[in-house]
């Protein structure tokens, strides 16, 4: 799953290098014009340029390892993740009107509540706490063995920053717009398109976009870097190939199904797969078919044939006991699968056109 994501996830990380650079240049205006971002994705040396440039920089630290590579970007990057996030969000809730867009974002609505909002919300867990992707395990298996797993199932999920991702986009967005809940469209248009009109519309709009896109790109790179992480060591394991002969293996294929992306908005339009770009199709594949498949899969591997009595002896191993285990049971066993098997149906229904989300 991994390799299929991280070629068009790099594709969409070289946008936000695009954006950043532009920003840095002082080009915020030129940014906010309409047209922009569909002129600037269908030329495809534009857009691949940016790609490679973001593909090798997660390939470099792949390449250099665990401990010289991985550890000590993220020990880098995460703090200043953190710290950009809260100054965003403070800039984004003090802004006139802005209030509005936080009691939109967090008071519950039940005119806008549908089942369909609950199966899209369960679909967006797999990217928000990166489940079913291998990433879990592929770090799961570097944690000493007296690391508390549930105090770092915790620290997942405080840090997910889902919440925080909400407060510094949706209040400025309402700000803008004057409380017009249409502007909120999901997808790239929200951050490539109504984002830098907002930055535009406001004072010290280029510092802050530069401090926006330097925050999401230091987050494409921290969650590529995770994923790419995940095939390689895959390939390691099963392959008994050395580190540096599976990054190269797995950069060719990121660069090969990557440019695919890259090009589908642009030289390759024409070719559409059950009428969709490369790009969303890879995407519709990974997230609404295969991962649904994974976590139905773990969900039955770990319930039926590994057996939690071994999972709470591997959990022990940090801990005096499993805090958690009645709850953990009655999701591995029972709501798993079944959320699973829903969010799988669902997207295969809505993509198919059979129901609308």
């Amino acid at each position: 799953i991994p390799v299929l994501i991280v070629p068009y996830y790099s594709v969409i990380g070289g946008w936000v290098i695009k954006y950043f650079v532009e920003y840095l240049k002082g080009n915020g205006a030129k940014l906010a014009e309409d047209g922009y971002f569909s002129n600037f994705i269908s030329n495809g040396l534009s857009t691949e340029i940016c790609f490679i440039v973001f593909c090798m920089f997660t390939l470099i630290i792949i390449y250099a390892g665990v401990r010289n590579g991985i550890e000590r970007v993220s020990k880098f990057m995460m703090p200043i993740l953190v710290v950009l996030s809260v100054i965003i969000a403070i800039y984004s809730v003090t802004r006139p009107g802005a209030l509005a867009g936080v009691k939109y974002f967090l008071v519950p609505n039940p005119k806008n509540f549908s089942w369909m909002t609950v199966v899209t919300a369960m679909g967006q867990m797999f990217y928000s706490l990166s489940i079913a992707m291998g990433i879990l395990v592929t770090f799961g298996s570097y944690m000493k063995k007296d690391t508390s797993i549930e105090d770092s199932t915790r620290n997942v999920e405080v840090f997910d920053i889902a919440i925080m991702a909400g407060l510094m986009i949706i209040p400025a967005v309402f700000a803008f717009s004057g409380g017009d809940p249409d502007t909120l469209q999901a997808g790239p248009s929200l951050m490539f398109i109504t984002i830098p009109k907002v930055f535009d519309s406001m004072g010290f709009g280029t510092f802050a976009g530069i401090l926006f896109f330097l925050l999401v790109l230091f987050a494409a790179v921290t969650s590529s870097i995770a994923l790419t992480e995940s095939a390689v060591s895959t390939v390691e394991d099963e392959l008994k190939w050395s580190r540096k002969k599976s990054t190269v293996i797995v950069g060719f294929i990121m660069i090969i199904l990557g440019t695919l992306s890259c090009l589908g908005y642009g030289p390759l339009s024409f070719v559409k797969i059950i009428g969709m770009q490369f790009l969303d199709f890879f995407d519709f594949l990974t997230n609404s078919v295969m991962m649904p498949i994974a976590a139905l899969m773990t969900s039955l591997f770990v319930s039926k044939v590994v057996g939690v009595d071994r999972m709470e002896e591997e959990i022990r191993h940090g801990e005096s006991k499993f805090r958690r285990k009645k709850i953990f049971v009655v999701m591995i066993k029972y709501l798993c699968p079944i959320f699973a098997i829903i969010i799988l149906v669902s997207s295969v229904a809505n993509a198919f056109g059979w129901i609308s989300m």
